[in-house]
């Protein structure tokens, strides 16, 4: 016999023993609109907050974020509720002044192959080593996604976590298609962790659930899921947001499914 059929099959879904949850709303519409949502991921144990200051949308005449006045919302509710947080970077000219108010920076999909976005971003947290969350481009390959994320690391600054966040396909049921598979492809192929945001490639939150499960099945590090006190009224992207009550009811679940596989969810 062998030896490749009597040896193990590695685990490339064991990376560390945590997952961290990246969530909150799609945009930065108001302090009380975040406030509320900081308040109800504070109350279930979690550490981070997400939310888009500076939105670049498909269509020009949709609602483009608050911009510095929503860094400084969330910067004022990450401070009360002991939170860290998560915004989009979308321009080089931006890089200091979203670097001086959060904790995390995020390179969003359109913006994967903007190499001289990704060198800036790479130089301004050179020495502050803040985590680049770094988004999969929505038709590109892991070779790609992996090259790229090199123009960030190349200025000392290894601190990056890719993304998986759907990819553009035929299918037409889901908004993108999740390609799971990225999250023990990436183990294998990198020491990068990997974050999967399930609420793009669902569209709708019901999908939503299903998606993260699946997400920590695979052994995913962290998952990105978006979070909204009123989806319906939403500024962007309200279909694919749950409440903050959704929220923790799947949460609870998350835990149970995590802790079977030895892991806990922060």
């Amino acid at each position: 016999m062998s030896e490749t059929t009597t040896r193990s099959l590695p685990d490339l879904g064991t990376r560390t023993d945590e997952i961290t949850i990246f969530a909150g709303p799609c945009s930065v519409e108001s302090a009380e609109q975040f406030d509320e949502v900081a308040e109800a991921l504070a109350e279930c144990g979690l550490t981070w907050i997400r939310g888009g200051a500076f939105k670049p949308r498909t269509n020009p005449h949709s609602f483009q974020g608050l911009g510095e006045e929503a860094l400084q919302i969330m910067a004022s509710a990450g401070k009360r509720y002991n939170l860290r947080i998560l915004t989009e970077v979308v321009d080089s000219a931006h890089c200091p002044l979203v670097h001086s108010y959060v904790d995390g920076l995020q390179i969003g999909t359109r913006n994967m192959a903007n190499f001289s976005l990704l060198k800036n971003i790479g130089l301004v947290t050179a020495d502050s080593h803040k985590m680049v969350l770094f988004k999969r481009g929505m038709a590109a390959t892991i070779s790609e996604w992996l090259a790229a994320a090199e123009y960030i690391t190349m200025s000392s600054n290894q601190n990056v976590m890719m993304c998986e966040r759907g990819l553009r396909t035929f299918e037409t049921a889901t908004r993108f298609t999740l390609d799971i598979s990225a999250v023990p492809v990436i183990h294998k192929q990198s020491l990068f962790p990997i974050c999967v945001d399930v609420s793009h490639p669902a569209g709708v939150r019901d999908l939503v659930p299903s998606l993260a499960k699946a997400s920590v099945a695979a052994g995913c590090d962290a998952l990105m899921i978006e979070v909204h006190p009123n989806p319906p009224a939403a500024l962007s992207d309200g279909p694919q947001q749950l409440t903050p009550r959704q929220f923790k009811e799947l949460l609870e679940e998350l835990r149970e499914l995590a802790a079977v596989l030895n892991k806990k969810i922060v």
